[in-house]
């Protein structure tokens, strides 16, 4: 089973040091015409009760003495980027951390800066994540009412002993409660996160798992296997012996089990790890998936500018500390920055667009391939790869085969 591939870090880095924020970098100082306009916004919430073991996004376990000022420093940002938003966006997504800590009214103040800077909001799509624990009526109702209308929740798994080894602290009851709160308040389209491959599942297990979340009728479901990350407690205990991964092959049954299952429910299976109902496909992945260019707001953040000519443009992170971003205002200090040059631009277009399940249109490809600095380079690849059986023409559009999505990390990785 294949997990999320990780941006390359290609092209012409920035080194800005401590004192430079976005406002400073090249994108942010020339003409706005030079820059795709962002199509969609992330706003990353780093708050939790609980630092999850498997876990590596930025976030912190936190006293809630520092959120009225993390609110009050997210509306100003919001207002700083306001010019740079010249369209409609198709999608807002908020993360964390859990989003859901924030108060209801905090969250009344940060929805109604949303609404005042962010064009299309509320109406376009407009996601928060959701600990199962951390959902209430009333904040709800707040969030419903100030044009959130699609939740996640991360479930992960329905079993006490799995959560447990994932240091996931809810009761599973939780998750269908949570679901229900949200239903009731009005919004339709609810996605649940789930993990596989946990130490110690069997696929009987995993089967269980997905029974339960199919039962609570989701409009979308996330299915991921488990990722030892870097630096994370899950990977330090695997390392020392005192968790053991499971077997590949159970993992690789697992996947596929879940295809063929959530195909026979109804669900449509449009990107390696995630599955909608027709027409519930989440609109702010896609547009990572199909390289937009989005805004990020909020430590640790990772934001894209595309060039408006074509392939290339910017890409940066702002810092991952909540104390350095609270004491720049409005603008966030930012590290990574990074000059996404049109070659780096061609292999990533490979890495996210094959990702989807409908893969990549022909002329988009012969728009990749024409430009390769390598003639015959990816070519050649991709024709080998369709003769292994990996990659298929289907109509008009490149994509990966069943077999393929099993080890996508090397099929797309020989295209970077």
């Amino acid at each position: 089973m294949s997990e999320p591939l990780q941006l390359t870090a290609g092209g012409h880095a920035l080194n800005p040091g401590p004192a430079m924020t976005l406002d400073a970098i090249p994108p942010l100082r020339g003409p706005r015409d030079r820059m795709e306009a962002p199509a969609a916004a992330y706003l990353h919430v780093p708050f939790c009760f609980h630092k999850c073991h498997y876990c590596d996004f930025y976030s912190i376990v936190d006293a809630q003495d520092r959120r009225e000022p993390f609110t009050d420093r997210m509306v100003r940002e919001l207002q700083a980027a306001a010019p740079w938003f010249s369209r409609p966006l198709q999608a807002i997504f908020v993360g964390g951390g859990t989003p859901t800590l924030l108060t209801p009214s905090q969250w009344s103040r940060l929805l109604a800066a949303m609404t005042e800077h962010l064009p299309g909001f509320p109406g376009c799509e407009c996601t928060v994540e959701a600990n199962p624990e951390t959902v209430s009526t009333q904040l709800m109702e707040v969030l419903v009412a100030g044009g959130v209308n699609r939740v996640s929740i991360g479930a992960q798994s329905f079993d006490r002993r799995h959560l447990a080894t994932l240091e996931r602290h809810h009761d599973p009851e939780a998750v269908g409660r949570a679901v229900s709160m949200v239903r009731e308040a009005g919004v339709r389209r609810v996605s649940l996160d789930l993990i596989f491959g946990v130490p110690g599942q069997t696929l009987g297990d995993w089967q269980q798992d997905l029974e339960r979340a199919l039962d609570l009728g989701p409009a979308h479901l996330s299915c991921y296997g488990l990722t030892y990350e870097p630096g994370t407690p899950l990977t330090r205990r695997r390392d020392v012996g005192r968790i053991e991964a499971i077997d590949p092959d159970i993992e690789a049954s697992m996947y596929e089990w879940t295809i063929h299952r959530l195909a026979e429910a109804g669900f449509e299976h449009y990107e390696i790890s995630n599955w909608a109902r027709p027409g519930e496909a989440c609109r702010h992945n896609l547009a990572y998936w199909q390289a937009a260019s989005w805004w990020a707001f909020g430590p640790s953040g990772v934001g894209q500018l595309r060039d408006a000519a074509g392939l290339g443009g910017w890409r940066w992170r702002n810092v991952p500390r909540l104390g350095e971003w609270l004491a720049s205002d409005p603008w966030p200090p930012v590290k990574d920055v990074e000059r996404i040059e049109p070659a780096v631009a061609r292999g990533e277009a490979f890495m996210l667009g094959l990702r989807l399940v409908a893969g990549m249109d022909r002329g988009w490809v012969e728009t990749l391939l024409a430009g390769d600095p390598e003639p015959g380079g990816r070519r050649e690849t991709i024709q080998g790869q369709i003769a292994d059986g990996q990659l298929e023409w289907a109509g008009d559009r490149l994509r990966l085969t069943e077999g393929g999505r099993m080890v996508a990390d090397s099929v797309i990785g020989a295209l970077l």
